[in-house]
């Protein structure tokens, strides 16, 4: 495929462009879904297809196409090339440019079992079991939700800088969500498991067992309590600490909203946004983490990326577009959706730092407070350093002991005065994955986790 891509290369070179790229994506999916102990959805999908970028004057053009053939690839760079220099001509905002240095490798998945070479029948047994021990741990559980899903991907990049890479990406997930019903009322539970693994982040799981929780905690949520109202001592759990690393400092240091000027982080290298006990990464080489990718969509190899130091903000992370403005270099985090989609800054796997203490000995430091039980959902303001975040489930701790069981709250606040109520943080930590959008679209896998955290936070809609 390196081949082919090199015919674009070829033809935004003879433009005059001062840079340009190509890469091939040839992305395969299985989604298994099983509802009540019944396959719902089975499918597998292919797709594949080339995005060809041309930087001209300052400015990108993007074409596409799903054509894998030399007069496709010169066409599609010929459309790219044509695209820059009309955005060039209409005046938009220049931006410059860090050319990256060339690199020729080629990387594979490392996993245990590769997914697609697992029988089909094991992997609908297994959410067949699991659904079935959701409903069967509770009677009021309504319903028992299974879903498996499964990616390989391979990329083929290359650039008139002379890049020339191609790596593999493989992600396995298995999540659960019981829903249980009393009364009118009903409440669920949901979990997930899985990453950049192969499948044995199922087999190694009793998923018999995994489900049996869900349901319980279903049921449980049925009698659970609605928490105290206004600002609160929280400890939160791994989940939700990734929530607020993401939510509360991860998009406002993505390197686009610095250059646009839409970050409250804008100038605040070097300054204190947090206690000591604060540190934050943004790591796309984690091993096993959903969001870890060997490069970004730009040829760029992913790196640690260091937010905040000790609690002193350290920097943002960067596409080679914001790497340019900023004077910086690229952090491997110029990210996008597909092939046909243009290249955002993007997180991979953000993440606060473990510490030093336990989660025992938090839980029994704190005479008043909550402990989180798992995040559902996250909002930000990057502007105003705003977030709002909606909790499971969480156990009110009274006299250092947990106590009663909370339903879903949420969670509201100003990220720099959160940060700065830290005082504890835990040496048990944990990272989880999921999807996140630019707004409303572009999506790309990501993780995100952390530590137990104990700080203020304002507390509603219990």
């Amino acid at each position: 495929m390196l081949d082919a891509l090199q015919k674009a290369i070829a033809a935004i070179e003879a433009s005059g462009a001062k840079f340009g790229d190509a890469r091939h994506e040839d992305r395969r999916t299985t989604l298994v879904r099983v509802v009540n102990g019944e396959v719902q959805t089975f499918t597998s999908v292919r797709r594949q297809g080339v995005g060809i970028r041309a930087y001209v004057g300052g400015a990108w053009g993007l074409a596409s196409t799903t054509e894998l053939t030399a007069e496709s690839m010169r066409a599609g760079a010929a459309k790219a090339v044509k695209a820059a220099r009309a955005e060039a001509a209409r005046g938009a905002t220049k931006r410059p440019l860090r050319i990256p240095r060339p690199i020729r490798r080629t990387v594979a998945a490392k996993v245990g079992t590769r997914p697609e070479d697992v029988d089909p029948e094991e992997k609908v047994s297994a959410l067949v079991a699991m659904s079935r021990a959701m409903q069967g741990a509770n009677k009021r559980v309504a319903s028992g939700t299974a879903t498996y899903r499964e990616s390989v991907s391979r990329f083929s990049l290359a650039s008139v800088a002379g890049t020339e890479l191609s790596w593999e990406e493989v992600r396995t997930v298995c999540a659960g969500q019981a829903v249980a019903a009393e009364n009118g009322r009903r409440e669920f539970s949901f979990d997930a498991i899985g990453g950049t693994v192969g499948y044995e982040a199922v087999a190694g799981e009793d998923l018999e067992k995994f489900g049996a929780r869900l349901g319980r905690e279903a049921a449980a949520l049925l009698a659970a309590k609605a928490p105290p109202g206004g600002l609160q001592t929280m400890i939160c759990d791994p989940h939700v600490s990734g929530l607020l690393a993401h939510e509360v400092m991860g998009h406002s240091s993505e390197g686009d909203e610095i250059v646009k000027k839409r970050s409250f982080l804008t100038g605040a290298v070097g300054t204190r946004v947090g206690t000591a006990k604060v540190t934050m990464y943004d790591d796309g080489t984690y091993t096993g983490a959903n969001g870890s990718i060997p490069f970004d969509s730009e040829g760029t190899p992913s790196h640690k990326t260091a937010i905040i130091e000790r609690g002193v903000y350290k920097g943002y992370m960067h596409s080679l577009e914001t790497a340019g403005s900023l004077r910086a270099a690229p952090t491997g985090n110029g990210r996008a959706q597909d092939y046909a989609r243009r290249v955002w800054v993007r997180m991979t796997n953000t993440y606060f730092a473990p510490g030093r203490d336990k989660r025992e000995g938090i839980v029994e430091d704190t005479r008043d407070g909550i402990l989180t039980d798992r995040s559902l959902s996250g909002m930000e303001d990057p502007v105003g350093g705003g977030f709002q975040a909606v909790v499971m489930m969480g156990r009110r701790i009274r006299k250092g002991e947990p106590t009663d069981l909370l339903r879903s709250f949420t969670l509201t606040g100003k990220a720099l005065e959160v940060l700065k109520s830290v005082d504890r943080v835990s040496r048990e930590f944990q990272l989880e994955g999921g999807t996140c959008g630019k707004g409303e679209e572009d999506w790309v896998p990501v993780g995100d986790g952390g530590p137990y955290m104990r700080c203020k936070i304002l507390v509603g809609g219990g």
